[in-house]
């Protein structure tokens, strides 16, 4: 197990080994850890809000951005020398918890400056997983905190470990049920995210399915809301990702920057030839995978401006979303649809339907309950 954080109490990154003695109880042996100040999620933090976003809350913003930038590697090098005192021991030369200084890269664009993060936050993430493979305790990886939903990062982890699996709220919110498992002390059967609040009734997929006809956008909120940041079919904004102008029209809904990306929800046995999926992933529900869509042509609101997409490969289960994914693909023969979460930029998602009620008054957009 690998923990990479903004800050875990006084650890920032920490490795574990962990398996089950005879009695059937969990057993961790913490390996390595690095400390406060010296933290991966400290520094993507500080370059959040040098590029004049929120930090602590907006740093996907800051991964999307990285996109656009021009030569990450020649402005990671000049930010590792400035700012890294040892990428293998995971040192920084300053507390970047209080910030760059004003002048920091005072000529480079935002975009550029993200990118170069981006590109030195993988550099040390990738050290840390070699530290953690070279243990030899296991090629089986569990990812946690914070840093663990930098996607980009994400898809070269296969190079480290066989086995990946994060859970889906690996930050903060994702120790409520760490420590609950910690009390319960035994092998867990994960059966997935949907543990919110709940909204009865059957899955509106018939609805849905005919406001994506004909008007290629709809909410839904029903069953219970996921736990964890991504959406994933319950408190979902859902819509045709082939149009050319749809992204534009559900960022303009969501009030986000138009450079945003988006997801696709994709049926899990379409996934390969759509897309170029990293191996090891025991689970693609998540939103954790960064994948190189195959054909962007087709699909350019779930294709970023790199040519790739953040999946959710979604199994056959019996799922919501994968009912109305399956109803979608035979009407259309497309087998994904555009997923994001059923909220304004800065608001909190849909949790009721008093909530998908003031929503579609607010932004005029049909939520199917």
């Amino acid at each position: 197990m690998v923990v990479i954080d903004a800050i875990g109490e006084w650890d920032t990154v920490s490795i574990w080994a962990a398996d089950y003695r005879a009695t059937g109880q969990a057993r961790y042996c913490r390996l390595w850890a690095q400390q406060y100040p010296h933290s991966i999620g400290l520094f993507y933090s500080a370059i959040t809000d040098r590029v004049g976003l929120k930090p602590m809350d907006e740093e996907y913003i800051t991964m999307g951005m990285a996109a656009y930038g021009s030569d990450p590697d020649h402005t990671a090098l000049g930010m590792e020398a400035e700012l890294v005192a040892s990428v293998e021991h995971l040192r920084f030369k300053d507390n970047l918890h209080a910030g760059l200084a004003p002048d920091f890269m005072w000529s480079a664009e935002p975009e550029d400056i993200a990118a170069g993060a981006q590109r030195l936050a993988e550099t040390l993430i990738y050290a840390v997983m070699a530290r953690a493979r070279s243990f030899g305790f296991s090629t089986n990886l569990v990812y946690a905190g914070g840093v663990a939903l930098n996607c980009l990062a994400n898809r070269n982890l296969n190079e480290y470990f066989e086995n990946i699996w994060i859970m889906p709220s690996p930050g903060d919110s994702g120790s409520s049920l760490g420590a609950a498992a910690l009390a319960y002390g035994r092998r867990l059967v994960w059966r997935g995210a949907y543990l919110g609040t709940a909204i009865g009734g059957a899955y509106p997929r018939d609805a849905c399915l005919d406001s994506l006809l004909s008007v290629g956008i709809c909410g839904v909120a029903s069953g219970r809301a996921e736990f964890g940041p991504r959406s994933l079919g319950n408190r979902s904004l859902l819509a045709d990702p082939r149009g050319s102008n749809i992204k534009e029209q559900v960022n303009a809904i969501k009030q986000r920057q138009q450079f945003r990306p988006f997801a696709p929800a994709v049926l899990a046995e379409h996934v390969d030839e759509y897309f170029d999926v990293p191996s090891g992933w025991v689970d693609g529900r998540y939103m954790q995978i960064i994948a190189r869509c195959r054909r962007p042509d087709l699909f350019p609101a779930v294709t970023h401006v790199d040519g790739t997409s953040r999946l959710q490969i979604v199994p056959q289960d019996d799922s919501g979303i994968r009912h109305l994914l399956e109803a979608w693909y035979h009407t259309t023969g497309c087998p994904m649809l555009l997923n994001t979460s059923l909220n304004i930029r800065g608001c909190p998602q849909v949790n009721d339907r008093s909530d998908a009620d003031r929503f579609e008054q607010q932004y005029g957009v049909r939520v199917h309950s």
